[in-house]
């Protein structure tokens, strides 16, 4: 008999357990779960094993739902996935570097790996660290922005020196001709 590990409501995995454990368990039709032999993590409901736990009859489902909460109220607890930060990290990582060479706008990679997790670790079940990965996605991205803004300013000071500078020099030169 296989032995399930499952992702609860907050994230976290919980396991090993039978099917017959698993009746006891807040499994629901969307639970990511897991046993040997699997690729990857299933919902529930999918998994081909489990249906019995989903497929009750009449009385059973009865008695069932007098212990659980309505299905609305299970709905609402699946939150909604946070913003991934893909689109503004990938711009602030390759505009600046491609229109000013700046190399410390690569510091925004760490942007977008964070952004790649959002969606991935959503859809996994793992809501608080999908929740951190779109905060510390946001985060590089706002400090490769700045990094950006800092840098470009830098240049536009740096252009307007060197005008000024050999501009001067020109005119100490002119005074001696």
């Amino acid at each position: 008999m296989n032995r399930y590990f499952y992702i609860d409501s907050e994230g976290v995995q919980k396991g090993t357990f039978t099917l017959d454990d698993l009746r006891n368990e807040p499994v629901r039709r969307d639970t990511m779960v897991w046993t040997q032999g699997m690729p990857e993590w299933q919902r529930a409901y999918d998994v081909v094993e489990l249906q019995p736990l989903f497929d009750m009859s009449t009385n059973a489902q009865k008695q069932f739902s007098e212990m659980t909460p309505p299905p609305q109220v299970a709905a609402q607890s699946i939150p909604a996935m946070p913003k991934s930060w893909m689109v503004e990290s990938i711009l602030v990582t390759i505009l600046p570097f491609v229109l000013c060479g700046n190399v410390l706008s690569l510091i925004g990679i760490a942007a977008i790996v964070n952004a790649s997790k959002v969606e991935s670790l959503f859809n996994s079940g793992l809501y608080a660290q999908s929740t951190e990965a779109s905060n510390n996605a946001a985060r590089w991205t706002k400090i490769t922005l700045w990094i950006a803004i800092g840098a470009i300013l830098l240049a536009i000071i740096a252009i307007i020196a060197f005008v000024v500078f050999f501009g001067s020099l020109a005119g100490i030169g002119e005074a001696f001709m």
